[in-house]
């Protein structure tokens, strides 16, 4: 329950972040794609912790073990397992926390939900979590690039305060990936690392903003009413850790303007989609993607759990003071980025293979 996503691409991730390991299982992925496994590698290199000083120090190779569905490099249409093994685990970090719950972290909600709540890291709440979904997302990745030539590309557009204007259009991964922060404007990259560093001394967090843009996106994707693109997205995205806001397109800046300034008006068509002279739109209209590039940004929450001293109160639901152990992010958006990468191909490649039995014949 709840721990699967899609219907025709269907990924269910399972493990704990202290536990054995974590992986996922991708159902639905059609046969004889050529996969590149170095690629999915390369996806989890990105998420991975102890990357950079501004991330949390715990050194885990994360290499990646495929164990089912695949022989050759190819896919056989049958079930794809994919598994990554804990290493460094340090379940005495969280001695003192076992009993006491994190503030805005999962834990009092868990313990409220089962009666029972993994006592070390975040159990299914931690971002380990992710690290199936960055692995279906990699070949997710490759199968809509093969098939449309489809990019997908995301970069933190906001950390704290700091603000990066990007142009979409032409920002290129080397771009996202040329600093420890994946801002691809250099000099504001340096002002977003310097205010992660400064946050982190004083043993507190920061939140904020990560743009993706949909290169070349499949036509057509999408149904009413319930399953519109933008939703599933929408759900996607929100279902990451430390999610708390979506746009798309203008998003909220649109309410501010009038109907004449946010319409997008219609190019001559040329047959492979529609043409738009602006995009407030952001790719989607009546929840089915134009043929425009698809524009989304995610809000991140600060990491929950920090070194400050906070209120809180134990699992008897006694008061008492926190001052969090462990190794975290300060900061979770550098790690993030492949994450919304890899949720919104996995939308797009359910979207594209749900396509194929609705798509008009003439």
């Amino acid at each position: 329950m709840g721990s699967s996503f899609g219907k025709l691409f269907r990924v269910s991730t399972f493990g704990e972040s202290h536990g054995g390991g974590v992986g996922v299982i991708v159902e639905g992925c059609p046969p004889r794609l050529q996969i590149d496994i170095e690629r999915i590698q390369k996806e989890l290199d990105r998420r991975r912790p102890g990357q950079s000083k501004i991330t949390t120090p715990r050194n885990e190779l994360d290499q990646i073990e495929i164990l089912s569905g695949v022989k050759e490099n190819l896919t056989l249409g049958t079930p794809i397992a994919m598994m990554v093994k804990n290493r460094d685990q340090r379940p005495s970090d969280y001695g003192e926390m076992k009993n006491i719950f994190r503030p805005s972290h999962a834990d009092g909600t868990y313990q409220l939900k089962y009666g029972i709540k993994a006592s070390s890291g975040g159990g299914r709440a931690s971002a380990r979590e992710t690290i199936g979904r960055v692995a279906a997302g990699a070949i997710a990745k490759q199968l809509l690039q093969k098939t449309f030539s489809t990019e997908v590309l995301a970069w933190v557009k906001r950390i704290h305060d700091i603000q990066a204007e990007v142009d979409s259009e032409i920002v290129t991964i080397d771009d996202v990936e040329s600093n420890i922060v994946r801002c691809p404007k250099p000099d504001v990259a340096k002002l977003m690392i310097q205010r992660i560093e400064e946050i982190s001394r004083e043993g507190d967090s920061c939140g904020g903003v990560i743009e993706c843009i949909v290169r070349n996106p499949p036509v057509g994707l999408g149904m009413p009413v319930f399953d519109k693109l933008e939703a599933d997205l929408a759900k996607a995205l929100m279902s990451l850790p430390a999610t708390k806001g979506f746009e798309i397109g203008s998003g909220f800046a649109g309410t501010l303007l009038k109907g004449s300034q946010h319409n997008d008006e219609f190019l001559p068509f040329d047959g492979k989609g529609l043409r738009t002279s602006t995009n407030n739109s952001g790719g989607i209209q009546g929840g089915i993607s134009n043929g425009e590039p698809i524009v989304m940004r995610v809000g991140f929450k600060p990491t929950a759990t920090i070194r400050k001293s906070q209120l809180t109160i134990d699992s008897d639901g006694n008061q008492t003071v926190l001052a969090a152990k462990g190794r975290h992010d300060p900061c979770v958006l550098p790690r993030a980025v492949p994450m919304v990468e890899s949720m919104v191909a996995i939308v797009l490649a359910d979207h594209l293979l749900r396509n194929q039995g609705q798509c008009s014949l003439w």
